[in-house]
């Protein structure tokens, strides 16, 4: 069974697991969730990869490139990276930071390993936006290592985690947690109030679930079933991996090729814009 034609069953009595994938392998990037498979399921999260790759091999970044009615978070876990984007942000993003980018109405933006960095490793996630903030101007904001607050165990990216609030304001109620649990280390996490929706994504070693089943491998996301029930964690080795919870999106999904909204006339009128930057930056001599 793909994710794509995947039917998650209805919830039982404990927090159970779902759906798992390996995703795709693209080069040097797993894709975990796609808008048109798993982010049906996961909306707000409507895309993830795993990207790691070493830089001796040629590799030199992803290119500028646009989205609109989105945003994107960048968690680095390895390397420093410049980025560049047209709401005049340029600068070096080190290990352990974090990259927020709502594209809102449309931006293009470019991330490159940074000189004398040997080996890049992060998640890329895509959180879909509510209508108000769909074709909002677009905003970036960078986070340095100290930036990013921490509560136990978990970085939060996004959201609130105990006493510990993400400065990056989420355009809906979500949270987004780094963690690390050592081997053996227990840790529960208990969503807030109405965060039906849960998933992890393994970066390193395996994690208990509390669910009985296999462990969650390297590489591997985890779909839990919708329901506020707290979820139980163990891991097994040195194990990282990222959480995601939310209030379920309610809007549909429409798409375009780096694009998600919730119309077609947000849609077009995003597309609008982002044809109207290209040429733009192909007049200025940054596009090809």
């Amino acid at each position: 069974m793909t994710a794509a034609t995947a039917t998650l069953p209805a919830a039982t009595e404990a927090r159970a697991i779902v759906y798992r994938t390996l995703g795709s392998q693209h080069g040097p990037i797993i894709r975990l969730m796609s808008p048109g498979d798993l982010g049906e399921f996961l909306k707000p999260f409507v895309f993830l990869d795993l990207f790691g790759f070493d830089t001796a091999g040629g590799r030199k970044g992803f290119g500028m490139h646009p989205h609109s009615g989105i945003a994107t978070l960048t968690w680095l876990i390895e390397g420093d990276t410049l980025y560049e984007d047209t709401t005049g942000e340029t600068g070096v993003l080190p290990a352990g930071g974090v990259e927020w980018m709502r594209a809102g109405n449309g931006v293009w933006h470019d991330g490159a390993p940074a000189p004398e960095t040997r080996r890049v490793q992060g998640f890329q996630l895509w959180v879909a936006l509510p209508a108000s903030e769909e074709n909002a101007p677009a905003q970036s904001i960078y986070l340095a290592p100290s930036q990013v607050p921490v509560e136990g165990p978990a970085r939060v990216l996004l959201g609130r985690y105990g006493a510990a609030q993400s400065p990056i304001p989420a355009p809906a109620p979500m949270n987004y947690l780094a963690v690390q649990l050592k081997d053996g280390e227990r840790w529960r996490y208990t969503p807030p109030a109405g965060h039906t929706v849960g998933w992890v994504a393994v970066s390193a070693g395996r994690l208990d679930a509390g669910t009985g089943g296999e462990p969650i491998g390297t590489g591997e996301l985890a779909v839990f079933e919708e329901s506020g029930a707290a979820i139980d964690f163990v891991g097994r080795g040195d194990t990282s991996f990222v959480l995601g919870s939310a209030v379920k999106h309610p809007h549909e999904l429409v798409m375009g090729h780096y694009s998600v909204h919730t119309s077609k006339a947000t849609l077009e009128q995003g597309e609008a814009e982002i044809r109207r930057i290209g040429a733009r930056l192909r007049q200025e001599g940054r596009l090809a």
